[in-house]
């Protein structure tokens, strides 16, 4: 194992590190770190708190993983950060741990590309297969599913969701719950019809799109509250089953949707 050490790493001796792990020059391991095989930490990492790192991630230098969550509340309790697997998060990102007031751990999934000076906020839960631009920004408990993409610059509020196969424009500001398969921009974010080319790209049919955009209009442009759409939407699923996670979404109060 030390010959994938650089010398001038500091790895605490309780960390528990994978054979086959390279750590970069001046990156510093804390010693509740639990790391899996595969992976590749760059230089001038800092790696620290109850952090868990799943097989075959790489992470760039400079980036500062586990570290205590900007929540003054925070009172030192042992919260987690946890990553899955084959990730790639490159430089100057920051994960924080959980709080005790949520969940008590950040996750992010598997198959994650995450760019240069993001920051994951405490109590954040990413999917998998998502992409993060360069300086998006997610504040404490967002959560974000699967396939969604925040163009660089995108900033998200407290406690909101993005769902699943979203995609936001440069420079998104996310205050309220943004529901699956949409485009959003602007600032405050505003929907601009569903995530036609990212849902092609996934392998989803012409008779699928035509439904999620008929499930769109349900819910954007007939005027109807939320629980209306939601009642027309149960009526599409028969015919378009991609409708059923819109509607799982739609049925979870939270900060209301953009609109």
């Amino acid at each position: 194992m030390t010959n994938c050490i650089h010398p001038t790493a500091l790895v605490d001796a309780a960390a528990r590190i994978a054979a086959d792990v390279e750590i970069g020059a001046y990156t510093i391991i804390g010693p509740h770190v639990e790391i899996g095989a595969g992976c590749v930490i760059g230089p001038h990492v800092m790696i620290t708190g109850h952090t868990r790192i799943g097989v075959n991630n790489r992470i760039f230098q400079f980036c500062s993983l586990g570290e205590s969550p900007q929540d003054k509340k925070y009172a030192g309790e042992p919260t987690r950060l946890e990553i899955g697997d084959n990730n790639t998060i490159r430089e100057f990102c920051t994960l924080n741990t959980g709080t005790v007031q949520d969940a008590g751990v950040t996750r992010v999934g598997n198959d994650n590309w995450i760019m240069a000076y993001v920051h994951i906020a405490h109590d954040c839960q990413v999917g998998n297969h998502t992409i993060f631009a360069n300086n998006a920004q997610l504040a404490g408990h967002v959560h974000i599913g699967d396939h969604a993409i925040l163009g660089g610059y995108t900033g998200v509020h407290q406690f909101c969701r993005i769902g699943a196969h979203v995609i936001t424009g440069i420079g998104t500001h996310v205050l309220k719950d943004v529901p699956p398969y949409i485009t959003a921009s602007g600032s405050p974010a505003k929907p601009y019809g569903i995530n036609t080319e990212g849902l092609k790209r996934r392998g989803f049919s012409a008779e699928a799109l035509a439904g999620l955009k008929r499930a769109y209009r349900t819910v954007f442009r007939t005027g109807d509250t939320v629980e209306q759409a939601l009642t027309a939407l149960r009526e599409q699923v028969a015919e378009c089953p991609d409708v059923q996670p819109l509607i799982d979404f739609l049925a979870v109060a939270g900060r209301g949707i953009i609109r």
